[in-house]
């Protein structure tokens, strides 16, 4: 099984790729440090499990998922990140994600996570798991919920301070189909564009600057 580590800290990749290497010595371990290294390695070998960061500096790891399982379906993705919010880890699993894990949690709980993702099941650290069902009880709805997907892809480049037609170059939409999507995302989240940036910074979804 090969397994592709997405980290943009140098440490924490070789930290737990010669964790992997001691625990899974079967497995044969590559890293990346961002979108476009990723892309490469996703290329150049056959990748069974990614195990991406959800907050890459200055890229956000639920878009690249989202990029990466459109050209490759099969790829098993683990995020593992510092966020424990319950809004960020359903949008995560919404992506297609297999399983996530805190970056708080014991080094073993990632060995388990991709023992049992490799055998197609999802894994959902325990106590995360058992939060998010508590909060889906009473909790107040995250933003990304109530979007659809291209909402939030263009939700979230606005956020990156992209401009109108770069989003629309990007995503092959016209730049009046963006216009009238953000006249829709204002009225669905009670706010303007120049107020995005905030927003997605307070639910976690942009990487560091």
């Amino acid at each position: 099984m090969n397994i592709l580590l997405v980290d943009d800290h140098a440490v924490v990749r070789e930290g737990y790729k010669a964790l992997l290497n001691a625990m899974l010595p079967e497995c044969t371990v590559f890293e990346a440090a961002d979108g476009g290294q990723t892309q490469h390695v996703l290329q150049v070998h056959s990748i069974d499990t990614l195990v991406l960061d959800i907050n890459l500096a200055k890229e956000n790891g639920l878009l690249l998922a989202t990029d990466f399982l459109v050209k490759q379906p099969s790829l098993k993705i683990i995020f593992f990140s510092m966020f424990e919010d319950c809004a960020i880890l359903q949008r995560a699993m919404q992506t297609g994600a297999m399983g996530y894990i805190s970056k708080s949690s014991p080094p073993d709980t990632l060995i388990s996570a991709i023992k049992v993702v490799s055998k197609g099941q999802k894994y959902i650290e325990r106590s995360l798991a058992v939060n998010l069902a508590n909060q889906l009880l009473h909790a107040d709805v995250d933003i990304a919920t109530k979007l659809t997907k291209r909402e939030f892809e263009i939700f979230m480049a606005t956020a990156m301070r992209k401009t109108r037609p770069d989003i629309a170059l990007e995503l092959g939409l016209s730049t009046k189909t963006v216009s009238n999507a953000l006249t829709v995302i204002k009225r669905k989240l009670k706010t303007s564009p120049s107020e995005f940036t905030e927003l997605a910074n307070k639910y976690g979804y942009l990487g560091k600057a």
